[in-house]
This record gives structure tokens, sequence and C-alpha cells, in this order.
């Protein structure tokens, strides 16, 4: 049974749970409303792009999908998660065109800036469910000042596959086109691993697997990072490192209107140099205090999620590293999961930061050498 379909209300209304180990409580969860919609993008061959040492471009297109739909939507509250190679979202029937004008738009910006292709699909809540599968909702609050939506059901991913068939299509907006991507930036450097290397961790039930089974092998998981002192966060408490000209200049020229590439690149390297100097020298400039916003930075970072499986970046030793494969192993044997691990030296972070001066600027994580699209590679090779 689905949920009351008040739009306005029904995300916000989810109460946020603040502990990540509970994330497997069903009860945590509440079933999208009947009317909704879900979206869903991803980029085409997106391991050939990673082979060739894109990865920045693949995250800037994942994390576009979800800043041109929030500035479309003027800031509401959205249940979105970020996938490394693109991004899922529900939003309310009110919201249904405004999203998918968004979603048109950055498959074209996607194509003519950063040279990529990307699907993007728009599937009813009500397909899904006609398939016997859900899509219900939890928030997860890494800190006060910001919730990220956890997904389960099978919806999100069942949504995903039909995209991949071709089903569900939202056609390309015309050329030129170009959607809100205020806020998206990835100014910040490579953030290198300090226990011994960065892992991306992706696990998904098995077909047929008991969910009782599944639940237990997700705890397990996360209860053996939590506990180990060799697994932590990949965002340091400092903050990653800042440098000007930073490497994602021209990434943030492709992603800001008007003007010539060239004029916007040199708005950008002026935009930049003040941000630099105010980082660099702690200098405090009305509501927004350098020290506070990296604390914040690190407290909001996204590096870990659930949507249908779980999604981890981790700083970890190998030690920890082999411990959670051989766990993965065993529950893999009995046909409770199956899964993909990538290791790489270290992370990257694709930041949204609508407003400096808000607390509620959000910084997404992956793995700096292929990330959660190599997990997945990894994860498919298992399924062959």
């Amino acid at each position: 049974m689905s949920a009351p379909a008040n739009s306005g209300s029904f995300y916000t209304g989810i109460p946020i749970f603040r502990g990540f180990g509970s994330l497997m409580d069903p009860a945590l969860y509440a079933p999208l409303p009947d009317d909704w919609m879900i979206g869903v993008a991803d980029i085409v061959e997106s391991t050939k792009a990673i082979a060739a040492q894109r990865y920045k471009a693949v995250n800037m297109a994942g994390a576009a999908v979800i800043a041109a739909v929030t500035n479309a939507l003027e800031g509401r509250e959205f249940p979105f998660v970020f996938g490394g190679d693109g991004a899922g979202f529900a939003v309310s029937a009110e919201d249904v065109d405004l999203a998918r004008e968004a979603l048109a738009a950055t498959a074209t910006w996607v194509r003519e800036d950063l040279d990529l292709i990307m699907r993007v699909a728009q599937v009813p809540v009500s397909a899904v469910r006609a398939q016997g599968l859900d899509v219900r909702v939890a928030r997860f609050g890494p800190s006060p000042h910001v919730a990220y939506a956890m997904f389960s059901g099978g919806g999100l991913g069942w949504a995903e596959a039909a995209m991949k068939r071709g089903e569900f299509t939202v056609a390309p907006a015309p050329a030129g086109t170009q959607p809100d991507l205020s806020g998206l930036s990835c100014r910040f450097e490579e953030i290198p691993s300090v226990r011994g290397l960065m892992l991306s961790v992706l696990i998904v039930p098995a077909n047929g697997a008991d969910p009782a089974a599944f639940r237990n092998t997700i705890e397990d998981i996360i209860g053996l990072v939590e506990r180990s002192p060799d697994a932590g966060r990949p965002v340091p408490s400092g903050g990653p490192e800042l440098r000007w000209p930073p490497g994602g200049l021209d990434y943030e020229a492709r992603a800001r209107r008007g003007g010539s590439l060239t004029v916007r690149r040199i708005a950008v390297l002026a935009r930049t140099l003040g941000a630099y100097v105010i980082m660099r020298f702690g200098i405090n400039i009305g509501g927004f205090k350098p020290a506070v916003y990296v604390e914040q930075l690190v407290e909001n970072s996204d590096f870990r999620k659930y949507d249908d499986g779980l999604r981890m970046i981790l700083d970890c030793s190998p030690d920890l590293e082999r411990a959670l494969a051989r766990r993965l192993e065993m529950a893999a044997a009995a046909d409770i999961v199956r899964y993909g691990l990538h290791r790489q030296d270290a992370a990257m972070m694709t930041c949204f930061t609508p407003a400096a001066s808000r607390s509620d600027h959000v910084h997404f994580i992956d793995g700096a050498r292929g990330g959660y699209a190599s997990a997945a590679t990894a994860l498919k090779a298992t399924l062959v």
C-alpha cells in the first residue's frame, strides 16, 4: 500500500535516522506515493570512459543530474542517490515536467560539453508496482545539516534496467540547451588513502536471496567496517586539498551558462581564486566561515548509501579489505549476495553547493580510479 499522495510533504515528512548500521530496518522506509515518478540516468559505456581516465567527467555527469533537477525544483527537497556514473531520484506528480526538462537538458549538455552519452528515463511508480516491486525511501542524516535518501524495494534497480532496455526514455533536449547547474563544482584535489587503499564496495541481493539472510549480511559488513580502526570515511578531518587553479576548472566552466567557453573559464578562474584565498587564509566573510564550511563538508560527505544495494567508498587497510572480501565470498557462495570490489589509491569529490553560506551543501564521493562504475563491472563479471 502506498503512502498518501501529499506530494508537498511526503519526503520531508519521513523521519531522519542517524545510525547507518540500522539502514536495513524496514520500518525506516516509506513507500512512494502512487503518482510519483522515478528518474534514472547513466553514462553509456562508462567503462570505456574510465579506461580513458575520464573519471572526473563521468562523476561530473552523474552529479549534474542531481544539480539540474534540484535547481529546476527551486531547492524543494526530493529523494536522490548519486551512483558515480549516473543518478536516480523520485519526484512528485507536480514536478514531473520540470524534472523531465532538466533530464533532457542534462543529457544534451553531457553530450556537447563532456563528450559522453547519457541515457535518461522517467519511470512511473505504478509501472514498478505492476512488476510486484516497490520503491521505498528512508532519510539518513550523516550530519545535522543534510539527509540523503536510501531506496529499497527493488524498484529503482528495475527502473535502471528498464532504461537500459530502451524503455521509458526521455529524449535529449535540442542542441545547445543547457541545464541550470549553478552550485556544481569539483574544485578539490584527489583524496589519497591514508590507511592503504580506497575500496569501492557494491553489494546487491542475489536472485531469490532470502531477505533476512541478505539483511544479516549487510549488517555484518557495516558492523565489520564500523568496529574496525582500519577503516573510515575517505575525507580527512581537514577536508581535501584545495589548489589554484583547480583541477576541475574546465568542468566548472562548462557547467556555467552564458558567454563563450573562454569567457566562462576566465570567470571561473577569478571566482575560484577568490575562494582559494578565503579558504587558504581562513578569512571570514559575512556569514561564511571557512573553518565551519570545511567541518560541514567532512560531515556532509556522501560516501555510503543504500539503493537496492549497499555502496561504500572506504579508506581501509589491506587486512580489512581481505576480511570484507572473505565475508562477501561466503555470502556469495550461499547465493545471498552478488558483489563487486574495486581497489584504488585515492577518492575524489564532486560538490553541489547552492549557497556557500548554507549548511546543507552536499559532497559526492567516488573512487578516483574507476570507483562505483568499476565495482559494478566487477559485479557483472560474477554473473557470467
